[in-house]
């Protein structure tokens, strides 16, 4: 337990990336060839960016990778005088152990200024001869385009369920904890795609000490379980507004959740209801315009009921 597991787990080899197959498979033509672009990755957190990353930058130097290889993280340094200064001074040093090249990879990169970004750009055409940069961001379109043509964009897409249940099922088995096969699926279920979060939720609900099922999962995540949703919204459909308060109330008292927390939770539950598809878009029309209101500083409370009031509304 007292290692972080997303690291001890963390892939060292390109081919033990789970998932991306498409673009484990380019990134091993470039290891082959010992040559590469420039490079963006764009797609969401825990997808396998920064993995595919530095297991690139492993296997293109071996042993002096460390030295041939620098990784900031724009979300802390963000402004012109990092490009200017850090960057471009390990940029114009020459590569160690008869390497080619050194790379650069800059995390987050779509947290830059536009001014850090165009300084960029420069960096990047004055050195290609001998530095290489590898960007990863989560929002592709918050990248310049002079950056953008620069760089070969490989686009990570959300794991599938298969993949985060098979690597959370081994990682379990490795620390011998005991988990059933619906707190997995839970796993998965909350995850949404992202590797990072279902290691870490494991790694938390391991942490009591006790055999994980769907309660320990549910609880240690912050997140109520989907059949408590699905049956408040029932509860509205069928006509019963107080019943449905009520239960609002059990959920955001036993999880501890916000109103943002259970609007994502409300949203994803709409498509299990038994209701027609106009409906549901309706339903999902007003749940937008709640969550916005949410976020401009209205009252969670307020906004929530009078979604279920609608939702009553609508079964009525």
């Amino acid at each position: 337990m007292r290692e972080i597991w997303i690291e001890k787990y963390r892939p060292r080899k390109l081919e033990e990336v789970v998932g991306q197959k498409h673009i484990t498979e380019r990134l091993r033509s470039y290891v082959r060839t010992q040559n590469m672009p420039h490079l963006l990755f764009t797609g969401p957190a825990g997808t396998g960016k920064t993995t595919c990353a530095l297991s690139l930058a492993k296997e293109m130097f071996g042993e002096d990778w460390r030295g041939n290889v620098i990784e900031l993280n724009a979300s802390d340094e963000r402004g012109i005088d990092v490009v200017r200064g850090k960057i471009k001074d390990f940029a114009r040093t020459s590569p160690l152990g008869g390497a080619d090249f050194k790379i650069i990879f800059l995390d987050e990169a779509d947290a830059l200024t536009p001014e850090a970004q165009a300084a960029l750009r420069r960096t990047m055409e004055r050195y290609s001869g001998i530095c290489r940069f590898i960007l990863s961001c989560n929002y592709s379109s918050k990248i310049i385009d002079p950056i953008q043509s620069r760089c070969a964009v490989f686009r990570f897409s959300p794991l599938t369920a298969e993949d985060v249940k098979g690597y959370v099922s081994r990682i379990a088995e490795r620390e011998g904890v005991s988990i059933s096969e619906e707190a997995v699926d839970a796993l998965v279920h909350v995850s949404q795609g992202d590797m990072r979060k279902a290691i870490n939720s494991l790694q938390v609900a391991a942490s009591l000490d006790v055999p994980i099922d769907l309660d320990v999962v549910y609880q240690t995540t912050g997140m109520a379980r989907p059949e408590e949703v699905k049956g408040m919204l029932d509860k509205a459909l069928s006509g019963d507004f107080l019943g449905a308060r009520a239960k609002l109330d059990e959920i955001m008292i036993n999880y501890g959740l916000s109103g943002q927390d259970i609007i994502k939770q409300i949203h994803r539950s709409y498509y299990e209801l038994s209701i027609s598809d106009s409906e549901k878009v309706r339903l999902i029309d007003r749940t937008g315009e709640v969550e916005f209101r949410m976020v401009e500083g209205s009252n969670e409370r307020i906004q929530l009921e009078s979604l279920l009031a609608y939702l009553t509304m609508i079964g009525s």
